[in-house]
């Protein structure tokens, strides 16, 4: 009996159109917007990319010069400078094509339109360039002798610091909408969870009152239904997930069997919270539904999937939140497994989920239970 309720209740659940909307289309849906907005951002506002600059040569100078050409070749180059006069450099500086303008006279100036980091990039670049020339200059001068080992000693490249790696990860900012992306189609399975809950109480659905009055017990048919809803939602969660990593290429980290158990687990908390919601009074499948689908957004509108920045400001001044938000947990998972290189912090989020979903299927399951009615 077990597997025959268990059959036709996973028929029953892809046959849900909502479900299968809000479950696997919407998130792929809005995973490729997120991709196509999202996409090249990261590089264009946080990697550093060479900064154009305009040279007006008004008198030659020739080591500055190649300077500037070694600069703006190569593998990683720091400038994209081009050679011009003044009337084209200050056209070009007032639509915003180059960063700023480097005078070459007797001494080197620049000119800017406004503060920001390439700009403050180009002033050090000179400011450095004017203190190495005058070294030179006044070595020449005074100690020739000198000139050699002096130039060796600025040829020498100085650091005090190691340079580590906090994380091998995806430093991606725009990354965690992905996460909460994912955690949202997991949070979906609360409508799945939700139709248990209704379809098994007596006064609030026909098909419970029929099943109220048959044979089979009550306990397995809501665990088969709770575990077919559950397989149901994995089926849909995953392929979300595999859209994401094969299709869009988002990097999520190399732990992809990781991935898919912690989408396997937010399906859980999921699939458990909307049961332990459809349980709870005798409000009609639509004020339930209702209630389901709210949580559901304000958790994920906590956990960051609207404002990215919403989750920081929540830690900073109330971090209790995301300790028991579900939302914010699932989308913890995949940061988690993409940052760290330990499970530590991940296996902590991972419980705290099971947690929750043991408490909400105990719950439904209490409000759940064989109960008389007067009539149905």
């Amino acid at each position: 009996m077990f597997f025959h309720n268990f059959k036709y209740s996973l028929k029953n659940a892809f046959r849900q159109k909502e479900f299968l909307f809000w479950i696997l289309a919407f998130p792929i849906i809005l995973g490729t917007f997120f991709y196509v907005a999202f996409n090249s951002m990261y590089e264009k506002e946080s990697v550093f990319n060479e900064i154009p600059i305009a040279i007006v040569e008004n008198t030659e100078n020739t080591a500055f010069k190649e300077v500037i050409k070694e600069l703006s070749t190569g593998k990683a180059p720091m400038f994209d400078s081009k050679f011009t006069n003044s009337k084209a450099a200050l056209e070009m500086l007032k639509s915003n094509d180059i960063s700023g303008i480097i005078y070459v006279d007797s001494e080197l100036s620049l000119t800017v339109s406004k503060d920001g980091i390439k700009q403050t990039i180009i002033k050090s670049f000179l400011d450095q360039y004017q203190i190495r020339e005058s070294i030179i200059t006044e070595t020449v001068n005074n100690n020739p002798q000198n000139l050699q080992s002096v130039i060796d000693a600025m040829s020498q490249e100085i650091n005090c610091n190691e340079n580590l790696s906090l994380s091998h990860g995806n430093m991606n900012t725009y990354i965690q909408y992905f996460y909460n992306l994912i955690a949202m189609a997991a949070f979906f399975g609360s409508v799945n969870g939700l139709y248990i809950a209704i379809n098994n109480q007596g006064n609030l659905s026909a098909i419970a009152a029929r099943k109220c009055i048959s044979p089979t017990n009550k306990l397995t048919s809501i665990t088969a239904s709770l575990l077919a809803s559950f397989a149901a939602q994995l089926i849909c969660v995953s392929i979300g997930i595999t859209y994401i990593l094969f299709t869009l290429k988002v990097d999520m980290g190399n732990k992809i069997p990781m991935i898919y158990l912690s989408g396997a687990v937010g399906s859980l908390t999921g699939v458990t919270m909307g049961f332990f919601i459809g349980s709870f009074g005798r409000l009609n499948q639509n004020v339930k539904m209702a209630i389901s689908m709210s949580v559901t957004m304000l958790s994920c509108f906590l956990s960051g999937l609207m404002i990215g920045t919403i989750k920081v400001f929540i830690e900073r001044y109330l971090p209790i939140v995301n300790r028991i938000n579900p939302a914010a947990l699932i989308s913890d998972l995949f940061y988690c497994l993409n940052i760290y290189d330990d499970y530590k912090r991940y296996t902590v989020k991972c419980v705290t989920l099971l947690i929750l979903s043991v408490i909400f299927a105990i719950g439904g399951f209490l409000q759940t239970r064989r109960k008389k009615y007067a009539s149905l």
